[in-house]
């Protein structure tokens, strides 16, 4: 099998000149003949000067390439898409498949024996690793790392929890301009990740549990020395994977290892929107995640890590605590210690090597958990045939077990209209609804389930209200919310037909949301459902692709036409 500058030649009919213009051109850059035939390791540059969380980039492309020239291979670094989620219109989600499309055709188009991608915010881990199962070319996964923390008035912050409770102070008449705009400048001190169990910290600890990174290199700090150690190690790994032809990714990813993930997911109290990446992943694969399945691991695995927004602490204490290694040892048996990783080691000689730190209390043990369940449950119900899910975690308790009146808002802007109108008919005891907000009918399906406290009753001190919608939510945020409901009412989906007025019933032990309404007076407004089609917004160009192919929550968002086996 052909490698290095030989691999995936352009066609011009004569293998030959293929290689020989390759390789002229190529010297136009200054490459010895040495150089040019050595193992090639491919590296995604994802650095933007839109995406603060990649800032330490360039660095790790530094370390990388140090780390492979030590080891006698050749890097090479090449640009994909780069998405920051406060910066994507009109959310990151959108653009996640084309990252993923867009870093697996760069992978396949280009010479290259392995490949390390570096992604950190949201939506570019998992693209990135969808993209390396497709491609199935050995691959090494480096997060950028987490932000260190922030402080304001002696209060350690943490974005981007502290910026939605924050911010929700100030909109109850809590916090006064000037704080607001001090807190601002003190969220985010320093580049990389939220340092919170938000979906990026979450993507970053699922990735070194499928065995994909260095172990340690989810909780490093983007800033600290370390995290570009790490960096050049992992280069020194891709270089012997080069030399090698493997792992590759379908030799790393089983049964075994999705567990393994789904496991790490539920300990860490991770983010919802994890789940969803995690099911893309796996349909990339010949293996699926089984939400019962899931559901069954979230009663068996307690929530271990101590971290916002579930519990106290930050990422950079998780790393100090001895990170996802010592994590895992205090799993014990619910890890598949057999599992291999990257390295060529398996889980049970990483564990072996976690670090014991006495005095810290970010990981606790088995037998004194953060929750006795774990962070997430699947939900079912007649508003959610194909399921729904809670971050039960980061729920308040007495509303676990709540019905409350519907108050239903049909949009995004129709929430962001009248949600703090004086006059919106709403009780603290009543549940709100957010509908058109899923992957098809925002589109991209937002992280607009994190609906706001109306600010009449957030006045009065209402913190959490039940909260229901199939829209996405940040890891980082805290509250009583369903989210994921499927089908969206987009496609036709019961959370459609529910009108203000209605009794639903969230019952999370029993892991049902219902809607108590008469059969008959559902079909009946079904019925009166208007015919599906296609809105403006996709008439053309991404767009059309988006709404066209767009699969729901419960199969990963992914497009029907990525899937292992495509549509």
């Amino acid at each position: 099998m052909a490698d290095g500058l030989r691999k995936g030649l352009t066609s011009y009919g004569d293998a030959g000149f293929s290689l020989f213009l390759r390789k002229a051109f190529i010297k136009a850059m200054g490459y010895s003949d040495d150089a040019l035939n050595r193992p090639i390791v491919g590296i995604t540059n994802t650095y933007s000067d839109y995406n603060p969380c990649h800032g330490n980039v360039p660095q790790i492309i530094e370390a990388v390439k140090r780390g492979v020239m030590l080891s006698g291979a050749m890097p090479f670094v090449f640009p994909t898409i780069s998405i920051a989620e406060s910066f994507a219109h009109p959310t990151s989600m959108y653009l996640r498949n084309l990252m993923a499309m867009d870093t697996e055709e760069m992978i396949r188009a280009q010479p290259m024996d392995a490949v390390i991608v570096i992604g950190g915010c949201d939506k570019t881990l998992p693209a990135q690793i969808m993209a390396a199962i497709s491609a199935d070319l050995p691959t090494v996964v480096i997060p950028v790392g987490p932000m260190v923390v922030g402080h304001h008035k002696g209060e350690v912050l943490g974005a981007c929890t502290d910026c939605r409770r924050l911010w929700g102070k100030y909109r109850a008449g809590e916090i006064d301009d000037n704080e607001i705009e001090a807190v601002n400048g003190r969220l985010a001190p320093s580049v990389g990740t939220c340092m919170v169990m938000g979906t990026a910290s979450t993507m970053a600890c699922i990735t070194e549990a499928l065995g994909l990174s260095l172990p340690m290199s989810a909780t490093i700090p983007a800033p600290h020395a370390e995290r570009f150690r790490s960096a050049e190690a992992s280069g020194r790994v891709a270089a012997e994977m080069a030399k090698t032809k493997g792992p590759k990714p379908s030799e790393i990813l089983t049964p075994s290892s999705f567990r393994n993930a789904q496991v790490v997911m539920q300990a860490i109290g991770g983010s919802t929107n994890g789940l969803i990446h995690l099911t893309a992943i796996a349909n990339r694969s010949p293996y699926k995640i089984d939400l019962e399945a899931f559901d069954k691991l979230g009663r068996e695995v307690p929530v271990l890590v101590d971290l916002k927004p579930s519990g106290e602490h930050y990422m950079e204490h998780f790393h100090h605590a001895g990170g996802v290694p010592k994590l895992m040892a205090q799993l014990g048996d619910l890890i598949d210690l057999d599992a291999k990783t990257i390295t060529g080691q398996t889980l049970r000689e990483v564990v072996a090597n976690a670090e014991d730190v006495p005095g810290h209390d970010a990981i606790r043990s088995k037998a004194n958990p953060i929750k006795s369940e774990g962070a997430m449950a699947i939900l079912h119900g007649n508003l959610a045939p194909r399921g729904a899910v809670i971050k039960q975690s980061a729920a308040s308790p007495k509303l676990l077990q709540h019905t409350g009146r519907a108050v239903v808002f049909e949009s995004v802007e129709d929430m962001t209209l009248r949600v703090d109108d004086p006059a919106l008919d709403v009780t603290a005891d009543d549940v709100l609804v957010l509908r058109n907000a899923g992957p098809k009918g925002a589109p991209g399906m937002p992280e607009a389930g994190y609906l706001p406290i109306p600010k009449k009753l957030a006045r009065t001190g209402v913190k959490d209200m039940v909260r229901i919608s199939d829209a996405r939510m940040s890891g980082t945020a805290f509250g009583t919310i369903v989210l994921h409901i499927t089908p969206e009412s987009a496609v036709g989906g019961p959370l459609g037909l529910v009108r203000n007025g209605d009794m639903i019933r969230l019952d999370v032990a029993k892991r049902r949301i219902d809607l108590l309404v008469d059969e008959a007076e559902v079909q009946k407004r079904r019925a009166a459902l208007a015919p599906a089609a296609t809105p403006d917004w996709a008439r053309r160009g991404y767009a059309h692709l988006f709404n066209e192919t767009i699969l729901q929550a419960d199969e990963g968002c992914d497009f029907d036409f990525m899937r292992a086996k495509g549509k």
